[in-house]
């Protein structure tokens, strides 16, 4: 190893570049904590400083010298992802949760799809754009749930709903897209491709959905060094099955960590994964931040800041229509609105595939700049959606007082002219409606604040 070392001149100072940059993502992640940022535009901003295109570093770094660490960083967010993935919540609510989670889903991908087109860089171009601004951040949003103490919220269970059924499309989302990538033209290869993908899909959730119990002897080992090992090799094996058969590597991760995920070891592998989720997972920001061109913002800044007002626009409408689906009030569909909103790893993805398949290159910078933008952006209104939702919908909650006033002052004027009459020892018919009008006209009148006292003209 000392030889192997010393072979490379260049070995010592790319560590000490790579120490310094993750030592001013620490300084910069804690900046960013005070305002409720998450890390991964923290990350992305650390690798656009020291991006070779950029300049603004002193030192030179390559994104090559990270690049199959930010493999693994991909592939361990992937395979987290189909770990956490709550299959007994999705088979036994999976019909009211394909509703809210598709429409929501549809709405997104719908308009990006139209949007891509748009834009005007190739219908391959589109499909990625599509899929860029359709779907939300697993991570961040689970983070900022927990941030924001709103676990218990009423709409908590709706938003991770959410969540499940894009995972659930992420999972069939890349397949398509791997096949369309790949180049192929011919009709019946095509369809081969993605026969073989679904296949695959379809057997991994048969795996894990019926046959965890078996899986789990695979980890019958009290040596956690062991059985670290054993997931993570897993994790990078399926990675390259997934790419061998045309899915990617990213849907490879996701699906045999779906299967780990149903085995009676799932929390203890959580436990260890997360940290190295952690770990390459900054890699695999950072590496993209790296080959960021801060340059080409300018050329995609249009289309970017046209993406995140149909984003926001979107979430609102969709948020709304989400939340009446699950019989829950405006508050609820603006709080997941704003959280849903958030994009992040699953956009990085696209781009870095469409990169690798050779689209247009304007796709990194756009993904690039409309993450940062939303990553950014999305934290900050999500800690104040409560505050949000009480200007928005004031004059609805005021109007509704006053209708409960009306109702409750009317109650009592019956109740007072029913009581007259009992006093003067009436007929029903004396508690006219006439009388009720007058009560009630009365009651108001005394609940209007004072007409303000003109002042005198000088």
């Amino acid at each position: 190893m000392l030889h192997a070392a010393t072979d490379n001149p260049h070995l010592g100072q790319d560590l000490l570049i790579l120490g310094v940059l993750f030592v001013i993502a620490y300084i910069l992640g804690r900046l960013g904590k005070l305002i409720g940022l998450p890390s991964i535009p923290v990350y992305m901003l650390v690798g656009l400083l020291a991006s070779p295109y950029t300049g603004w570093f002193p030192l030179d770094f390559a994104s090559a010298q990270i690049e199959l660490i930010a493999v693994f960083g991909l592939v361990l967010l992937l395979f987290n992802l189909g770990l956490e993935f709550d299959q007994d919540e999705f088979f036994g609510n999976a019909g009211k949760l394909i509703v809210s989670g598709g429409s929501y889903i549809l709405v997104n991908m719908a308009a990006g799809l139209v949007f891509g087109f748009l834009v005007g860089w190739g219908t391959r171009e589109a499909l990625i754009i599509a899929g860029i601004t359709a779907t939300s951040s697993s991570a961040i949003v689970t983070k900022l749930l927990i941030e924001l103490k709103r676990l218990t919220n009423d709409e908590t269970p709706m938003i991770l709903g959410v969540t499940v059924v894009e995972d659930i499309f992420i999972a069939i989302y890349l397949a398509i897209v791997g096949v369309v990538l790949s180049g192929e033209t011919e009709v019946w290869p095509v369809i081969g491709k993605l026969a073989i993908a679904f296949t695959f899909i379809l057997v991994m959730f048969a795996i894990a959905r019926f046959g965890g119990r078996f899986v789990s002897r695979l980890f019958r080992t009290k040596d956690d060094e062991l059985f670290t090992i054993l997931f993570f090799g897993l994790a990078v094996a399926f990675g390259g099955i997934g790419e061998l058969l045309g899915v990617t590597d990213a849907i490879g991760a996701f699906l045999i960590g779906l299967v780990l995920g149903a085995t009676r070891f799932r929390n203890k592998i959580e436990q260890i994964a997360i940290p190295l989720r952690d770990v390459f997972g900054a890699f695999f920001f950072l590496n993209f931040g790296l080959a960021l061109d801060a340059t080409k913002f300018g050329s995609v800044l249009v289309p970017v800041l046209l993406a995140v007002l149909m984003t926001v626009v979107l979430n609102v409408l969709a948020g709304q229509f989400v939340a009446w689906l699950n019989g829950l009030g405006p508050q609820a569909g603006i709080n997941a609105a704003v959280i849903l909103q958030n994009r992040g790893e699953f956009a990085l993805i696209l781009a870095t595939l469409s990169l690798s398949a050779g689209l247009n290159p304007l796709i990194q910078p756009f993904a690039g700049l409309y993450v940062l933008i939303m990553a950014v952006m999305g934290p900050i209104v999500a800690g104040r959606s409560e505050q949000i939702g009480a200007v928005i919908l004031r004059p609805r909650r005021r109007k509704a007082r006053r209708a409960e006033q009306v109702d409750t002052t009317a109650e009592e004027a019956i109740a007072l002219v029913e009581g007259a009459g009992d006093d003067q020892d009436t007929t029903p018919a004396d508690t006219d409606q006439a009388a009720i009008d007058r009560l009630v006209e009365q009651a108001m009148n005394d609940q209007e604040p004072p007409a303000r006292k003109r002042e005198p003209d000088y």
